[in-house]
């Protein structure tokens, strides 16, 4: 059974392009779901049940996980029986009966224009009073903030961006997204004003320190930013800046596309360059711009 799993990772990776986390995720999933089998005493995949699959369940209901970690793990285990059918092990998959949870969609918290301008403002003196190490890794920070609230693009996009994929005379970048999808989106001058600055007064010294990759920025050692480097940035400045509200990198996005939506764009355009394959995932920003309206109604309407 563990090899049919091992299996099906690699067809994952391999012939779907799965990204690494998702692997990770299902490996997790599929791992439980075959020791329960194993303690229920099925060895092979034609002895597993729907009702094997409903109990299993039922033991992550009382082990207290969470309606989404629930419905990503029936997703992972749908995945996993398709792919025994598919291949000729088994003839049924006993997923099929089994109800996905209904997921209440939480809404992202985004920030307001004036939020964004003032964690940007925090750059503005002290690039111009900083030491000339920290003055280079300023400009980064600043032009990797301007980036993600530009583009809208995710941290995981960001960190393997390479120089490569600056396209400046069009005005875009080219994101390659889940899946390695690739898609081009604006820019716009600032952010690349930013990049500019960064690439002449920091990045052409940090490349010397590491082996670069060509990912266009770079830690303090000369390598390729991680996550939680990222994630350090945007919180540090976000407390600079006053905010009180949780702000991590998906913040910026979420921002990006309230922003442009507030401001008029067409749905489409915003899925497009957010990179959703599905456009009711884009949707759930129509909801925040709803929101929005009815603040700006019961602000000034004079019966709000």
């Amino acid at each position: 059974m563990k090899q049919y799993c091992e299996d099906y990772l690699h067809f994952l990776a391999l012939e779907r392009n799965a990204s690494r986390n998702t692997i990770a995720s299902y490996r997790l999933d599929i791992g439980r779901y075959l020791r329960f089998l194993e303690e229920k005493g099925v060895t092979v995949p034609s002895g597993i049940t729907e009702a094997h699959a409903a109990e299993f369940l039922s033991t992550l209901r009382a082990a207290g996980l969470s309606p989404r970690s629930i419905t990503r793990c029936i997703s992972s285990l749908n995945g996993f029986h398709k792919y025994l059918v598919g291949e000729g092990i088994t003839q049924a998959n006993p997923m099929e009966g089994i109800d996905v949870p209904k997921l209440a969609r939480s809404l992202p918290g985004v920030l307001s224009t004036a939020e964004v301008e003032a964690i940007l403002n925090q750059f503005d003196g002290e690039i111009e009073h900083a030491v000339e190490r920290k003055k280079r890794l300023l400009l980064r920070d600043r032009a990797i903030l301007e980036v993600l609230y530009a583009t809208g693009m995710r941290v995981s996009e960001l960190i393997i961006l390479k120089q490569r994929d600056l396209l400046e005379a069009e005005e875009t970048v080219r994101v390659f997204g889940k899946g390695s999808k690739e898609r081009l989106v604006p820019i716009g001058k600032s952010a690349l004003r930013w990049i500019a600055r960064y690439r002449e007064g920091c990045r052409r010294e940090l490349e010397k320190k590491g082996e670069t990759q060509d990912a266009l920025f770079l830690n303090a050692r000369g390598r390729p930013m991680t996550r939680m480097a990222i994630w350090k940035i945007v919180q540090a400045y976000t407390r600079k800046a006053g905010i009180g509200k949780e702000v991590h990198p998906h913040t910026f996005r979420h921002s990006f596309a309230t922003h442009l939506l507030e401001g008029g764009a067409d749905l489409r355009a915003v899925q497009e360059m957010l990179g959703h394959s599905d456009i009711s995932t884009t949707q759930i920003y129509t909801h925040i711009d709803r929101e929005y309206l009815k603040e700006v109604h019961r602000t000034f309407h004079p019966r709000g």
